[in-house]
């Protein structure tokens, strides 16, 4: 098998990503920016805590540096996918990671410098009220702590961690709320959109068979048969081109492959009919049990599946083609992987002939929803397209 048919959407942003991340784009670069730099700052922090530790000698040094290497196995293990895809171990897993920092604190002063990133996980990962509340909880124990080493609460030690919790909940909530921003003028912009297509379309075309017909009642009257029968033909071509342009707004906003079937099995008919016999291999798989989803993901998930099958066939020369749909607590996502001659993902051209336009495409399908968005490829490894939607707590719809 190919190496590129490991690829999978939590392969491509397990260096990125937070457990229960539901974070989305558009902003990805700031989001992306901030997870790396929370990874680098508590590497940084740990390690400050071990060379403390082994620079001074006493009893709470070896307690020190195994809660020190336990915090580091806990941090790391929120990017396993086993963690990441359940809210509710996303939850258990914060809680570890904030109990056995508090025992950190406990044992050196230097660990109380982590309250910094945790303060922006906390409010990273859960909704603005709760991080909120937690992040004030996560800032007394901080005060606390600075107050139980020092044998006394100052000003310093009080303001320190506040302004650092403020900072945290400000930049996060800050991005939350220019994102919520995008994502509503996005909605408005595709309305728009959708106007000035019915406009320059449907409501061109009504009129013209409003003047058509008047043109005839007006020949009638006068007795011009002939003249009468032509206007009614031509309006009779109009109407029936207008209808076949709201089909195709219909299909476009609703595929008919989903009209009376689900996302599941209206995969599988694209499957069977992207299938070449022998020379080409198209598999779906689908895990999770399937749950309702909003239709406008059920209409994107399908047509990037469509897309990416699309450039396997034509671009890639693959021989195999994995699908793979995966429901989860949290989110739902797609993956699309072929075996195929692969590109460089880092500067894709625009070909001549007028394609080249399909990733970008499907990406501004995934992102317009409020999802992610990653390809994965190189020359001659394939290819791998992934895009995951978050879902509410309740369910998908």
């Amino acid at each position: 098998m190919h190496p590129a048919l490991h690829l999978s959407v939590d392969g491509g942003r397990a260096a990125l990503a937070y457990p229960g991340d539901t974070v989305t784009p558009p902003l990805t670069s700031a989001w992306q920016s901030l997870r790396l730099g929370l990874h680098l700052l508590v590497g940084f922090l740990l390690a400050l805590v071990v060379i403390d530790s082994v620079r001074e000698a006493g009893p709470s040094r070896v307690p020190t540096l195994l809660v020190a290497g336990l915090l580091a196995a806990v941090y790391v293990a929120g990017l396993l996918p086993v963690v990441r895809r359940s809210r509710p171990a996303t939850l258990v897993w914060l809680a570890v990671l904030v109990l056995t920092w508090v025992v950190l604190m406990l044992l050196t002063s230097e660990g109380i410098w982590l309250a910094f990133p945790l303060f922006f996980l906390t409010a990273y990962l859960l909704p603005d009220r709760p991080a909120a509340l937690c992040v004030g909880l996560l800032t007394l124990a901080a005060v606390l702590g600075f107050g139980w080493h020092r044998h006394e609460l100052t000003v310093g030690t009080v303001i320190g961690p506040t302004l650092g919790a403020l900072v945290a909940l400000t930049t996060v909530l800050g991005l939350r709320l220019v994102e919520r921003e995008s994502a509503r003028r996005g909605v408005l912009e595709e309305r728009e959109r959708l106007a000035r297509e019915i406009h320059d379309t449907l409501t061109q075309g009504l009129s013209s068979i409003s003047l058509l017909l008047g043109a005839a009642d007006s020949a009638v009257t006068t007795g011009a048969s002939s003249e009468a029968t032509r206007h009614i033909r031509r309006a009779r071509d109009v109407a029936r081109d207008n209808l076949d342009e709201a089909r195709r707004f219909v299909r476009a906003l609703s595929p008919s492959d989903l009209a009376d079937a689900s996302l599941p099995a209206a995969l599988g008919r694209l499957v069977e009919k992207t299938r070449r016999g022998d020379d080409l291999t198209v598999t779906l798989d689908v895990s999770g049990e399937p749950s309702p989803v909003p239709t406008a993901y059920d209409v994107a998930l399908l047509r990037i599946a469509q897309a990416g099958l699309a450039n396997a066939v034509t671009h890639s020369a693959a021989s195999r083609v994995a699908v793979t749909l995966s429901y989860m607590d949290t989110e739902i996502a797609l993956d699309v992987v072929d075996d195929g001659r692969g590109f460089d993902a880092a500067a894709t051209p625009v070909r001549t002939d007028g394609s080249g336009f399909g990733l970008a495409a499907m990406r501004a399908r995934a992102e317009q929803l409020g999802g992610r968005f990653a390809v994965e490829s190189g020359p001659g490894e394939g290819t791998a397209v992934a895009v995951t939607f978050p879902l509410s707590a309740g369910g998908g719809t």
